[in-house]
């Protein structure tokens, strides 16, 4: 009798419908039809800004290239197919092309967790099928004492032509001389305190007598601005945005510009490139490779790299001030003297 009544009432539930489980059905069949821009959304609350800077920057504008492409699209209505035209017809370098594949897959890693696909769409599609074989990476070139020469000669901006002797100088990366502050440097002291960054951490770097010297002349230029580099011109009038630093093009177009105009006898270079003659020519001056290593903010490889905390700061001072010394011997048309 009791299992009698158990049917009945089971049969009974059936009939009427279970609320919680109607519900439960509901929440299913609403999120099968999620499209791509709510799944981005989602993805960008519980994945995205959970990640590094670094990394959320870089998805967040492959997420942006993905939305505009399959936003309307119903996650289930996305295939290999649709993923391959995605990364054919953004047009964008091999790396970039990697990083936009590369989100699109993690993006659709998270339908997968959510159940709202059961297969990846981006499962077996390699890069090199699409667009070939990865080009070459440029190897970072080094001026030679006479581009130099005519690098301080050119016809430029004055704001870029000390840009350009600064970067030199002190074999910064360009994002750190270009959001510089003049909190940062101690002339009684002789120390720029360059702030952590995504692209590397802090460090003080010694302040040689040409390089106060060049940034004493764009104290002026500079006006009230806390930036070392601010903004300039009909740019800074046409904003709302307040004090900033230049645009993180501004050195390498007026680089460009000048060499586009004016033909000089100097190979094509960009402004990182100013590193790599740095540490080049500071090594040709007699400066130790791992000295010449910590000026460019680098990590001492192998074990070294690891236990070593000690910074090098009066090594990197002699280094740095050897090396300006021969740049303002450049600048000044003086005879420059190598060691043997």
């Amino acid at each position: 009798e009791a299992r009698k009544i158990s049917r009945e009432k089971r049969a009974q539930t059936d009939q009427s419908g279970d609320p919680s489980a109607a519900k439960r059905r509901a929440k299913a069949k609403a999120m099968a039809d999620w499209t791509i821009t709510e799944l981005i959304e989602d993805y960008r609350v519980k994945i995205l800004d959970g990640l590094g800077s670094s990394t959320k920057k870089g998805y967040g504008r492959s997420l942006e290239k993905i939305s505009i492409r399959l936003g309307s699209l119903s996650v289930s209505q996305v295939s290999s197919s649709e993923i391959v035209e995605l990364i054919e017809s953004a047009k964008v370098p091999w790396s970039e092309s990697r990083m936009l594949l590369t989100t699109a897959r993690m993006l659709f890693k998270h339908a997968c967790g959510r159940r709202l696909v059961y297969v990846n769409p981006c499962v077996g599609i390699e890069l090199t099928a699409l667009l070939g074989k990865r080009p070459a990476v440029r190897r970072r070139l080094m001026l030679t004492k006479a581009e130099i020469e005519v690098v301080f000669k050119a016809n430029m901006n004055r704001e870029n032509a000390l840009a350009i002797r600064l970067l030199l100088a002190t074999a910064v990366r360009t994002c750190e001389l270009r959001t510089a502050k003049w909190d940062e440097f101690n002339f009684d002291v002789g120390v720029w305190s360059v702030p952590s960054s995504k692209t590397g951490p802090g460090i003080q770097i010694p302040i040689t007598q040409a390089v106060e010297s060049w940034l004493r002349e764009l104290r002026p230029l500079a006006g009230t601005s806390e930036y070392v580099f601010p903004v300039r011109g009909d740019y800074k009038n046409a904003t709302t945005k307040g004090d900033r630093p230049i645009n993180p093009n501004t050195i390498g177009a007026a680089i460009t510009f000048w060499q586009t105009e004016y033909k000089p006898l100097v190979r094509a270079f960009t402004p990182h490139d100013l590193r790599s003659t740095a540490k080049s020519h500071m090594r040709a001056l007699g400066v130790p490779s791992d000295v010449s290593e910590m000026c460019l903010n680098h990590k001492l490889p192998g074990i070294e790299g690891i236990y070593d905390v000690h910074t090098y700061f009066e090594e990197r001072k002699e280094a740095l001030t050897r090396w300006a010394n021969f740049l303002v011997a450049i600048d000044q048309g003086r005879e420059t003297v190598v060691p043997a």
